[in-house]
């Protein structure tokens, strides 16, 4: 069993010491462990992201995670990534900043559109009955694993489209993003702290999409404390999504 989608407090909504998630990991029997806390981002003008690590605590977070990383390499497998929007305007600058660092991955997690510093930024996860707004999320997405940066798409059904059912919209889009991520052979994440929280993703009308696809599937904790580490009971509600999705999620095969 493995995880690829795991936090610390740097990005200030999560909770727990880094010990605390792999010794979690360990009890679980969760044999690979990604920390993949959300990207410091190169922002002009000093901006400063109310849920992301600052540029100047990546040293420490990856200076910390690879004195873990060599300290429990007996008992589990772990790697050192990050969560990350693709805003095109800085995205650039950032891959560069990372790359002072040992960063093995990238997890796409499209939170806003457009981007957050921008008047125009618009939260992912808010319901929507624009079109306009999922087209904009769906080429995003596109564009973003195009670039060959990222290791998956993390919680894709994230946006909330409420327009009509018959409308042909969300399978459209969303569509695009399956069909997409197939040809690239992204996988795509079945994000289990939206399924604990009763989050209106993963749902069903898109994972039924995604199964039609072929889409290669994983499936992520999305640990933002220790405790998810250990909250099988969610695990196995995601694997039964699949399943009546008609997808098989890769649960034996490692991304790295």
């Amino acid at each position: 069993m493995f995880n690829y989608h795991t936090h610390t407090v740097r990005c200030r909504h999560a909770k727990g010491t880094e010990r605390e998630y792999i010794e979690t990991a360990i009890a679980n029997g969760i044999t690979v462990l990604g920390f993949s806390d959300h990207s410091p981002y190169v922002f002009p003008g000093g901006y400063c992201s109310n849920y992301r690590m600052e540029l100047s605590q990546a040293e420490d977070y990856f200076s910390t995670l690879s004195r873990l990383r060599d300290e429990y390499r007996d008992q589990i497998e772990i790697h050192i990534g990050v969560e990350a929007e693709y805003y095109p305007r800085f995205f650039e600058d950032t891959v560069r900043f990372l790359e002072n660092f040992p960063c093995e991955y990238m997890i796409l997690g499209q939170h806003n559109l457009n981007n957050e510093i921008q008047p125009d930024s618009f939260y992912a996860g808010s319901p929507t009955d624009d079109p306009a707004k999922l087209t904009v999320y769906a080429d995003t997405v596109i564009e973003g694993m195009r670039t060959g940066k990222f290791l998956y798409l993390a919680h894709p059904d994230l946006l909330p489209y409420d327009g009509p059912a018959d409308d042909g919209v969300y399978e459209r889009e969303y569509g695009r993003i399956c069909a997409e991520a197939k040809r690239l052979g992204i996988p795509l994440e079945v994000n289990m702290l939206g399924l604990a929280s009763g989050r209106r993703y993963p749902c069903d009308r898109f994972w039924r999409l995604a199964g039609r696809y072929g889409n290669r599937v994983v499936i992520g904790f999305d640990a933002h404390r220790p405790e998810a580490l250990a909250d099988m009971r969610t695990y196995e509600a995601a694997l039964d999504l699949c399943r009546r999705n008609g997808i098989e999620p890769l649960t034996g095969e490692k991304l790295i």
